[in-house]
């Protein structure tokens, strides 16, 4: 059930959205038109509330459009396209996504300005249930248990959605000492008076190490609170699997391991890589997705296999598809299942359901909190190499056609473990939006560094020879060049819309912008 209610987008200034667009947006029909005091009135309806969270993290509401006409910002697809499209392990084919994978954006590009506007809105919502169903057990509305449950969940998609603005729009943990670079603000105040618009203007952006603690505390807080266990709602397993990720990201090794084996049992690697995605709402392995239905899915221009089946806006890169340590014969690479080639141009079929759309946007799997370990006991000292060995193979040997012979055993350094790790991310998350993630947080590592975004085949290539396998690495040309880590265009702007309503973030815009 979906209910866009009156406060869905009613911090225009704090958030971005024109006064213009504001009209509009509130200019709605009685029955969706509903006050915040109203909305937390009923059980009913502040299940409805909670339920237009997650309608919101699915579609989103692009440049003025009206909800069904969102793009799936930020969790329904976009977070998949815009991380793929970052890095070059994908080519983009159409201008859909043209301008974040030629890092020609600025202040007023769509894709990254409705990232940071539909981003807060989310965020807004979040805390609108919290203060909303905290206000409803005071009235005898709903029970205390009930509320926390909600509660968790709205803490939930707070965090990681403050966490993915973080890898656009800030730099990496270990960019400054301690963190005490800029971040983003971290908003936890719900906004539907102009008394909290006036005092939200005046809040900064907080550093680095806030956001992160913030995130921790609040995905620490999810996981004491919610007792949901849907795939599609956020939920206990899901608050910890995402600790794994900002854990790792902060290089806190002993706190990704000690989070990832809460799971241990929770959750087993399905038998084969198609798995999670031959049914994308029952596996083993899915820990939180995004819920595509027929009748509620951001349609031909977000869903995913719309983007990626029906449409092919964006192909396989040769620069991945040919790198050795992807083996010839490995699963992933099966024709039909999770590869679908067309005039000889590899593209994913990871998202299946090209009438409906009904496929799951995967924002956490298991194979990833398995891959989380391996890296943090290749980084927490040589001693744990075979541990981590052990975590990396659980993964791998899955894909391998012959895994007693093609396994991994010992790696001669632990610069070269820890780079078949990241490798196998990439391999394993292909056409999953993690690539970005992982380029934005090994930003000057110690291991395995990457000085900041690498370089691409051209946009829009379409050359069948590159992509045939002949035991050597991709040597063709990279036509979009590396942007260096220092350039200004590594960073998404604050977005024109936000700029020119808050004054405290225009002083605070990224520099260069």
């Amino acid at each position: 059930m979906k209910v866009y209610l009156k406060f869905i987008a009613i911090s225009a200034l704090v958030f971005g959205t024109s006064a213009c667009s504001e009209e509009k947006l509130l200019d709605l029909s009685p029955i969706n038109n509903i006050s915040v005091e109203e909305a937390y009135s009923t059980p009913s309806l502040i299940e409805s509330s909670v339920n237009g969270m997650y309608n919101a993290a699915a579609i989103g509401q692009y440049n003025g459009t009206a909800p069904n006409g969102g793009r799936g910002f930020v969790w329904g697809a976009a977070f998949v396209q815009q991380g793929d499209n970052r890095g070059e392990d994908v080519i983009n084919l159409q201008a859909f996504y043209q301008i974040t994978y030629t890092t020609t954006w600025d202040a007023g590009s769509a894709n990254n300005v409705y990232y940071w506007v539909d981003g807060y809105r989310l965020i807004n919502r979040c805390n609108l249930v919290i203060e909303g169903v905290t206000t409803a057990v005071s009235n005898g509305v709903i029970t205390q248990a009930i509320a926390d449950n909600y509660i968790g969940q709205a803490k939930f998609l707070r965090a990681i959605t403050h966490f993915e603005l973080l890898s656009y729009f800030a730099r990496s943990y270990n960019f400054s000492a301690g963190a005490s670079h800029l971040g983003i603000p971290y908003r936890e105040v719900g906004v539907d008076t102009q008394a909290e618009i006036d005092t939200e203007l005046l809040k900064p952006r907080n550093t680095v190490a806030e956001c992160y603690d913030k995130v921790i505390a609040d995905l620490t807080d999810a996981e004491t609170l919610i007792t949901n266990v849907t795939l599609t709602k956020a939920s206990r397993n899901a608050a910890i699997a995402f600790k794994t990720r900002v854990y790792l990201h902060k290089r806190d090794w002993n706190n990704v391991i000690t989070e990832g084996q809460k799971l241990n049992g929770a959750y087993t690697l399905t038998a084969s890589p198609n798995g999670p995605f031959a049914n994308s709402y029952a596996n083993t392995e899915s820990i939180f997705s995004i819920l595509m239905a027929a009748t509620l899915n951001p349609g031909v221009n977000a869903a995913l296999a719309s983007q990626y089946k029906t449409r092919k806006l964006v192909s396989i890169s040769p620069i991945i598809w040919r790198d050795p340590s992807w083996l010839t014969d490995d699963k992933r690479r099966e024709e039909g299942v999770l590869i679908e080639t067309v005039a000889g141009i590899k593209y994913t079929n990871k998202y299946k359901d090209g009438v409906n759309y009904t496929d799951a946007a995967p924002v956490i799997r298991y194979a990833e909190v398995v891959l989380n370990m391996a890296e943090a006991y290749a980084r927490r000292s040589a001693g744990d190499a075979i541990l981590s060995v052990a975590e990396l193979n659980k993964v791998r040997n899955r894909s391998l056609a012959n895994p007693t012979t093609q396994q991994y055993n010992l790696f001669a350094s632990q610069t070269a473990l820890v780079a078949a790790i990241i490798k196998e991310r990439r391999i394993e998350f292909l056409m999953e939006g993690r690539r970005w993630s992982d380029i934005h947080r090994l930003q000057g590592d110690d291991l395995v560094p990457i000085d900041g975004i690498p370089a691409k085949v051209a946009n829009g290539l379409l050359d069948a020879p590159s992509y045939v396998l002949n035991g050597s690495a991709f040597s063709g040309a990279r036509a979009e060049a590396a942007i260096p880590s220092s350039d200004f265009r590594f960073l998404w702007p604050i977005p024109l819309l936000e700029t020119n309503n808050n004054p405290t973030l225009a002083a605070q815009q990224n520099p260069g912008w």
